[in-house]
């Protein structure tokens, strides 16, 4: 493995995004002007509002919001790094009892909706919640207060982790083994060899998985909601319900845009301006499994104590109230239709943002310049900005410019795209850090035209990422809510919409069997991405 600069990447496959093939930059432009449909609505709302409007912008509110806002994404985005680095390294490189188990209960939790979790968290750990009712035989008659800040970061970060766990995990299943044992044969240990040479090369990694964990925390709503803690989000909403008109809300989701383009210069900045990858064949082996001796029961308290808290609790809040909704009769809908709409719209999502992940991941890995810097940024509005802003700029873009579209599953599956690309976007990028350019240059001195090394040399080396990037679509579409209620056709259900329509109104038990099939559903692609990381170590070691 060895780094190398961008210079010398841009003199090995060609100068600069300029420069890049049709095959690359036609499709990265496409997907560009698609991700800036949203802004564009925001900036028509904001230039007809009016000097009151943007006098929200300088109040000392405002400020207020902004530095809350920032405090969330800043603990958030450290607490799940705390939490992914140490269970990836566990679950990938160590002799931990069941790793293969933990490796799936540790990613599960990112397919429970941030609303549902926070609401199972304050039943649970409310003042008066499950555990305080256990509780009060012992004499406990009330426990500290989960609302505001606390809960807030502590939801956003028990549901956010898995985005930083599973990159980190793409990525150090990938790395090259013969690097630490170089590492080791020139007089380093095995902490020394993970700081100085493995948590390096996961660098690319680690700052795609941070980038999904603060966007989507700037960009949440149920969990801050819940909590009552005031964020950009909550105050945008709250300028959409209660005013008819939105140009004030417009104006405050452009400070939304802004923060997110501070967020992606400051992953750029971390990221580095050098790419690791192998200059040669590497080692065709499996890595050497680490044993963790007396560490082995705090490791297996870590994982259990997280699994606990992140799926554990959660699950057992949802079994009580369908077992409470048994017994007194409730009706349980395990609705086929809505969990069948669930699938299709979220499996097409993920299929198609994956897709348009990998020319556009190649243009700013393999071409970097002007033109790659700013589609990347303008892919990753979408990711930050609420999800009913995306929902009704293309409500707007429907009802006026495509009305063929409107009310249809296609401008549906439209939204989450631009919703969820980057977390596609991010975990191509990740595998095309790693991969090495000369073999594209190779392929190419050979008489292969762009289209022929894209689809034969590119995209095989980058397949981890792509599949990668391909379910975590699958799984935050699976409980996206706002653009659903909002784009879907009429009748169309999913099992979002079923548990938000039941838990709105207080039938918990009835909230509790589509809650439980979401869960379900959506680990197959946990169980697909365990078995095949499986079976590439298999392969290696063979």
């Amino acid at each position: 493995m060895q780094a190398v600069s961008r210079p010398l990447i841009a003199r090995v496959v060609g100068a600069s995004s300029s420069g890049a093939p049709l095959v690359v930059q036609a499709p990265s432009v496409l997907v560009g002007l698609a991700m800036l449909l949203p802004l564009a609505y925001l900036l028509m709302r904001s230039a007809g509002a009016s000097d009151e409007a943007w006098g929200l912008l300088f109040r000392a509110e405002t400020v207020q919001t902004l530095g809350r806002t920032m405090l969330l994404i800043v603990t958030v985005t450290l607490g799940s790094l705390a939490l992914a680095v140490p269970l990836a390294w566990l679950t990938v490189r160590t002799d931990l009892p069941l790793r293969r188990v933990w490796s799936a209960l540790a990613a599960l939790p990112l397919v429970i909706p941030t609303y549902v979790g926070a609401f199972l968290f304050i039943s649970a750990l409310g003042p008066r919640g499950l555990i305080q009712q256990a509780l009060a035989p012992l004499g406990v008659d009330r426990l500290p207060d989960i609302y505001g800040f606390p809960g807030a970061a502590l939801t956003l970060t028990l549901f956010s982790y898995p985005y930083l766990l599973l990159t980190i995990r793409g990525a150090w299943s990938s790395l090259d083994p013969a690097t630490e044992d170089a590492a080791r044969s020139l007089g380093h240990g095995t902490r020394s060899s993970l700081l100085r040479v493995t948590l390096p090369q996961l660098r690319p990694a680690i700052a795609a998985g941070s980038l999904l964990v603060a966007l989507y925390t700037l960009s949440d709503f149920g969990a801050v909601s819940l909590m009552r803690y005031p964020t950009f989000t909550w105050v945008i909403f709250q300028q959409y319900e209660s005013s008819f008109d939105r140009s004030a809300a417009a104006a405050l989701s452009l400070v939304v845009v802004g923060m997110a383009l501070v967020i992606l210069l400051m992953e750029s900045r971390t990221r580095g301006r050098r790419s690791y990858y192998r200059t040669g064949a590497g080692a065709s082996r499996a890595p050497r499994v680490l044993q963790l001796g007396r560490w082995k029961w705090p490791a297996l308290l870590l994982c259990a104590a997280v699994a606990a808290l992140s799926l554990g609790l959660p699950t057992v809040v949802l079994a009580q109230w369908l077992i409470r909704g048994v017994l007194s009769g409730e009706p349980l809908l395990f609705l086929l239709s809505a969990t069948w709409n669930s699938a299709l719209v979220s499996g097409l999502a993920g299929i198609a943002a994956a897709a348009l992940s990998i020319p556009l991941a190649a243009l700013i890995v393999r071409y970097p310049g002007y033109l790659s810097r700013l589609l990347e940024r303008v892919a990753f509005t979408g990711y930050a900005l609420p999800g009913v802003v995306v929902a009704l700029a293309l409500v707007f873009f429907g009802a006026n410019y495509a009305r063929p579209l409107y009310q249809t599953i296609w401008l549906l599956l439209f939204a989450y795209v631009v919703l969820f690309f980057p977390a596609a976007l991010g975990a191509t990028r990740a595998a095309l850090h790693q991969v090495s350019p000369r073999l594209e240059e190779a392929a190419r001195g050979l008489g292969w035209n762009p289209s022929q090394v894209m689809r034969s040399i590119t995209v095989p080396l980058a397949r981890p990422g792509v599949l990668m990037g391909a379910a975590l679509v699958f799984l935050v579409s699976m409980k996206e809510l706002p653009a659903t209620l909002l784009l879907g056709p009429l009748g169309f259900e999913t099992l979002a919409t079923a548990v938000w329509s039941a838990s709105s109104e207080a039938f918990f038990a009835r909230a509790a069997a589509p809650a439980l099939t979401l869960i379900l559903i959506s680990s197959a692609p946990m169980a697909f991405l365990v078995a095949r990381e499986r079976r590439s170590s298999y392969l290696k070691a063979e």
